[in-house]
Formats: structure tokens, sequence, C-alpha cells
């Protein structure tokens, strides 16, 4: 196989093996050198992504973590009517607590009222540690096996590399963003911890604003995708053959911020 060296520099040259088995890109870069990849890889670099495609991918993304925040809900709501209606519990804890009163129904009462609030908020405090359990495997889980969730796949995006450990610090990142720090607001809150809600509201607000702005720049990358090193390009949509990048497109560096 021979390299066409009399290629201008910045242009990609490709060579396809006579027996059909592989594609060597070979890629000059502006120092005169070579670099070897296979179609796909991620040092090379995506294609530009539009920005209303991203969007619609975080929508779709975005409903479906609802759509689990309202089941989970629903759970939690169940959980709670049940232990108020539960008669054969709180006359357990009520018989209970007025011993261990000493004879104060008063206070016997209180404490059973006190004891069911404390259950109930820790039964909130439950439903949304699972939410953010649940965003966090749905990112990881779909990142590492396909490299898209289901937004990103119904949008034409895919992210790269999805190696494990890489997968799993942008799904993190993804999740405290869009999901966990709101969670830890509200559980905050119904805790009584009002001050502390609000900062933590604040911070929730600052945090995916932080990490959504980035895509406006020129890289295209967001905050998660620039702490796990990886990058959202556009090979084509899901089903559809992967769309090869352009020649003269110039190779990103996914180290860099």
């Amino acid at each position: 196989m021979e390299l066409r060296d009399g290629s201008a520099p910045g242009t990609v040259s490709i060579d396809r093996l006579r027996d059909g088995a592989a594609v060597a890109i070979v890629i000059r870069s502006q120092t005169g050198r070579h670099r070897r990849g296979t179609p796909g890889d991620s040092s090379l670099g995506g294609s530009s992504v539009p920005n209303s495609r991203r969007v619609g991918a975080w929508l779709i993304d975005f409903a479906l973590v609802v759509a689990a925040a309202c089941g989970l809900a629903v759970l939690t709501f169940h959980r709670i009517s049940a232990l108020i209606t539960d008669v054969p519990e709180l006359m357990t804890k009520g018989s209970w607590h007025f011993v261990k009163s000493g004879g104060d129904a008063q206070g016997a009462a209180g404490n059973v009222v006190d004891s069911l609030w404390k259950d109930a908020v820790g039964y909130v405090q439950q439903g949304f540690l699972a939410l953010i359990v649940l965003t966090f495997l749905y990112q990881w889980l779909t990142l590492t096996c396909t490299g898209r969730t289901l937004g990103k796949a119904l949008m034409g995006l895919r992210v790269t590399p999805r190696t494990p450990s890489r997968t799993a610090v942008r799904a993190a990142v993804t999740t405290a963003a869009d999901v966990a720090v709101y969670a830890l607001a509200c559980c905050l809150l119904v805790q009584g911890w009002l001050v502390l809600s609000v900062l933590c509201w604040i911070a929730a607000v600052a945090l995916f604003l932080l990490n959504v702005l980035p895509v406006l720049s020129r890289s295209s990358r967001s905050l998660a995708d620039r702490v796990a090193g990886t990058a959202v390009d556009s090979p084509g949509f899901a089903g559809l053959p992967s769309a090869r990048r352009e020649p003269d497109q110039p190779q990103r560096n996914l180290t860099s911020w």
C-alpha cells in the first residue's frame, strides 16, 4: 500500500486494501506527519453537530427521566398512604409511645405523628435517591453499550469514545447537572432546611448552565464531555449507515478544554 504523499498538507488520503478486509486512514497533519486510525476512531474527532439536534436529544432523554420521576412519585404516594391507613400499625405505635410517655396521651399522640412524618420523609428521600440511580444507570449503560442514549439515537448523535470509565464520568456529571442536585434540594426542603435548600437550588441552576453553555462554543462540548474526555459527533440516524467524515475536517483535541 502506498501513501499519497503528493497531497497538500491538512488533507486526508484513503487507500483501500484490495482484499476488502480493512480500510486504512492516513491523516497528514500540518507538520507533515501521518496518523493512522480506523473509521469511527474517536481520536479523529467528529462532524459538526447542530445545536437543535442536541437540544432534541436532551429533551427526549429528560422526558424519560420525568416519566421515571412520575412512576416513583406514584409509588411513594402509595407507600405513604399505606403508612397512614395501616390501623393495626398505628395502634401498635400509639400504644408503645403511650407506655413510654408514662400515660401522657397527648405526648404519645405527638410522638406517633412525628414518627409518621419521619417515615414519610424517608420514603420521599428514597424516591429521589432511586431517581438519581436510575438516571445514572440509564446514561452509563446506554453510552457504554451503544454510544447513544435513546434521545441521541433518534437524533443521529453518538458519544465517542465509549469506554466504561469515560462514559461513567460523563454519566455522573450529566446526572448531577440534570437531576442529582435538584433532588438534593428537594430532600433538604422536606427535611425542613429551607436556607440550605435554596442554596442548593441556586447551585443546581448554576451547574446546569455550566454544563449546557459550553455546547454553544466552537468545540460544541458540554462540561460532561470536557470532564470525561468525550465528544458528540453525528454519524447518522439510528438504523442508517454511519456518515463518513468529510475531507479537510480539522482534528479535535479531546484532552483540552
